[in-house]
């Protein structure tokens, strides 16, 4: 079953807010991109040159880029004829990177994604309780069947950012679409609950049961209420998880610059 569609991929390559350390942001990219599953192991990235214009950066701060991401191991350089940058999928690095974010990253900053997220989640849920077709709904529900089944971090992360996206498709709304995806490329930076404390794979899957069976029943209140109960739930575990971090503050609560 394919993860996502090819506007979700497209998200991945499309231009960078402009700002300060860019060749951490293209890093961050990438890696969020790995970690979604939008960029396969062993598959090869564009040119150097054409990579660079997508994502509006220099062929300097790319270079800079990709060499980071050889040293982490998450891509593969290789010379001569067939050659190029490969994708290398690595969970203990793609954990690394994510706790890493976690910890530039105040608690206002996690708040207001968590905010934004559940806005556009929300509304989804909504607007598929009253849009959705039987067809839809039992895609939902298989998506949230492979989350219960998925036996490693990876497959876990890929199927929680399936599920929001096609909750959004289900909306029948391109715009709620594309914000989704662009936000799980953001939320695919930060660690993932359940690889901290397995137990909470069940209450996501059973938060997502629960908006799926509003949905069905064709409850647009139930449904964004249990959608935004559940984001908030799950924004609430991301502090939590950034106040336990070694050195953790009042310096927390200062926002950063989000990329």
């Amino acid at each position: 079953m394919q993860l996502l569609s090819g506007d979700a991929r497209r998200a991945v390559f499309a231009p960078l807010d402009d700002g300060a350390l860019r060749s951490e942001a293209v890093v961050r990219r990438v890696g969020s991109a790995i970690a979604l599953g939008l960029l396969g192991d062993g598959e090869q990235l564009p040119t150097e040159t054409d990579l660079a214009t997508m994502l509006n950066v220099s062929t300097v701060t790319l270079r800079e880029a990709l060499a980071e991401l050889r040293k982490l191991g998450l891509v593969e350089t290789r010379r001569g004829r067939g050659g190029g940058s490969f994708v290398r999928a690595r969970e203990d690095v793609l954990a690394g990177l994510a706790e890493a974010r976690l910890a530039e990253l105040g608690t206002a900053d996690l708040r207001e994604l968590g905010d934004v997220h559940g806005a556009v989640a929300a509304t989804a849920a909504r607007l598929a309780a009253a849009r959705a077709s039987r067809t839809e709904i039992a895609r939902l529900r298989d998506i949230v069947d492979r989350l219960a089944e998925a036996d490693s971090v990876t497959g876990q992360r890929r199927a929680e950012g399936r599920f929001y996206v096609e909750l959004a498709a289900c909306a029948q709304s391109v715009r709620l679409t594309m914000q989704e995806m662009d936000l799980h490329l953001e939320l695919g930076q930060l660690p993932w609950p359940p690889a901290h404390a397995p137990e909470l794979l069940g209450v996501i899957v059973a938060g997502h049961r629960a908006v799926v069976d509003a949905v069905e029943a064709r409850d647009p209140a139930g449904a964004r209420a249990r959608a935004e109960q559940h984001i908030e739930t799950r924004t609430l575990w991301s502090i939590e998880l950034r106040l336990r971090l070694p050195g953790a503050d009042a310096a927390a609560d200062r926002p950063r610059e989000v990329s």
